[in-house]
């Protein structure tokens, strides 16, 4: 309801202002004074005019926070959103862009806890789903979808002859594993997997 009147406020403005533009005043030569108030007022109606519509947009984009909340889970102040279909990495990654996200990256042992069980529940139990965690850039430092070093991990250490990460060069992307307790592994970014976007909320 505040979407629907604050775009027929926009219309009534853009109206106005389009009829200004349309039909100038034909009567006689305007003194300097009254152009440098029309001047002003114009100026005025096209800041209100671009601030509604920051507010518009500012409107959709928490509406759509919303509905993918609603249709996945929030955690701490993000929302997440499995998304099963199996893809590369960058696949993966440049669809969660396309919706405004980045793959997840878990900063704390509960939420990793929190995203292994929903990643159970929505995907399946025993799937290993891509994180938004890699070391593409520099070998061994494992940074997030932004380039900020990693503080939180949760590598595999149940194999004490080879802990995770133990893929080297050929193995550059993060997997959670709900299988394995949602331990991390590293694997190539060839393979295909299904993936969870992240969402902040504002």
């Amino acid at each position: 309801m505040e979407i629907r009147r604050v775009c027929v406020l926009l219309g009534l403005l853009l109206l106005t202002d389009f009829s200004f533009q349309q039909n100038p005043l034909k009567k006689k030569p305007l003194k300097k004074g009254r152009n440098a108030t029309k001047d002003a007022a114009v100026a005025d109606l096209q800041k209100q005019i671009h601030d509604i519509v920051q507010e518009l947009n500012l409107l959709k984009e928490q509406q759509a926070l919303q509905t993918v909340c609603l249709k996945g889970v929030k955690i701490h102040s993000k929302c997440y959103l499995a998304d099963p279909v199996k893809k590369r990495y960058h696949a993966a990654s440049e669809d969660c862009n396309a919706l405004g996200g980045v793959l997840g990256a878990p900063t704390s042992s509960a939420e990793n806890d929190q995203l292994r069980d929903y990643i159970r529940q929505s995907i399946g139990p025993d799937e290993q789903v891509w994180l938004g965690v890699n070391d593409m850039t520099t070998e061994g430092a494992w940074t997030d979808q932004t380039g900020f070093s990693i503080t939180y991990k949760n590598w595999d250490t149940s194999n004490h002859r080879a802990p995770q990460p133990d893929g080297g060069k050929s193995q550059n992307c993060a997997v959670l594993s709900g299988a394995s307790q949602g331990t991390w592994f590293d694997e190539s970014c060839r393979e295909e997997r299904p993936s969870f976007c992240q969402f902040n909320i504002v």
